[in-house]
């Protein structure tokens, strides 16, 4: 069964969802038996069509809802699991897509704050950083002062409709329980908000450098899709490399 996701199909919903819908109903029609593992990312991808990140998207959706079992260094495994728990499944837009957003409007939010940003707030970034360091060595690790730091920026630009984009698009990173999962794995795997990165876009921005901000903004969160593309391998640790060199052009194509 080869599956084809094109634009037009794709149009009424999101596309790792039509994938881990379609996933799914392969596995409850039985070509992929309870125990047995399911092929390699790179197979996914292309008999899909898409790209690795969506299928790691739809996996985690499919081992929310109970379809299979995610075993690090080994695999994908399928469970026993039923069409209408995936359909009840809160599905939310994907981390992936959340960060190719974030890195196009905070990067150009951080390069019009550099512009217009007051000693006050630059007073306010710096504090929240110093939290983020607290925080950072904290457990659980809570990352209430990242999301500060990145929304202080953003109300720095005077623009109420970038303020009400980035705000959004931080609700949807939280509040997606497929990007609950990822961050999860994200975390288990030792990693933390990344703290000299953080401390290069406040530079940008105390030196009023539009551009080295927007640059470090889009620095930093290619990074964090780095991390997401490290934490959710679910294959050998050679294969994890080649994921990563693959999936890298993906989002080297915003310029």
């Amino acid at each position: 069964m080869n599956v084809s996701l094109d634009a037009g199909r794709l149009a009424g919903g999101r596309l790792y969802q039509r994938v881990a819908e379609q996933l799914a109903a392969i596995i409850s029609e039985g070509e992929y038996s309870p125990g047995s593992r399911l092929p390699a990312e790179r197979k996914l991808a292309e008999r899909f069509e898409v790209s690795r990140p969506t299928i790691r998207e739809a996996i985690i959706a499919l081992e929310l809802a109970g379809f299979v079992e995610v075993r690090g260094g080994s695999g994908v495994y399928i469970c026993d699991g039923e069409s209408d728990k995936l359909a009840s499944t809160n599905l939310d837009v994907g981390p992936f897509d959340i960060l190719e957003a974030r890195i196009l409007f905070e990067g150009e939010a951080a390069e019009l704050a550099a512009k217009k940003i007051t000693e006050q707030e630059l007073a306010e970034v710096r504090e929240a950083l110093e939290d983020m360091v607290t925080e950072n060595e904290g457990e659980p690790i809570c990352e209430k002062a990242d999301e500060r730091f990145h929304m202080l920026i953003a109300r720095a630009t005077k623009n109420d409709a970038i303020v009400s984009v980035c705000s959004h698009l931080w609700a949807l990173r939280n509040s997606s329980p497929v990007s609950a999962r990822i961050l999860e794995k994200v975390r288990q795997a030792g990693s933390k908000p990344r703290i000299e990165e953080h401390h290069a876009i406040l530079e940008a921005l105390e030196a009023r450098d539009g551009a080295g901000a927007r640059a470090a903004m889009r620095e930093h969160l290619t990074r964090v899709i780095q991390q997401l593309l490290d934490a959710t391998e679910a294959e050998a640790v050679e294969e994890a490399r080649r994921a990563v060199m693959h999936n890298r052009e993906r989002f080297n194509l915003i310029g």
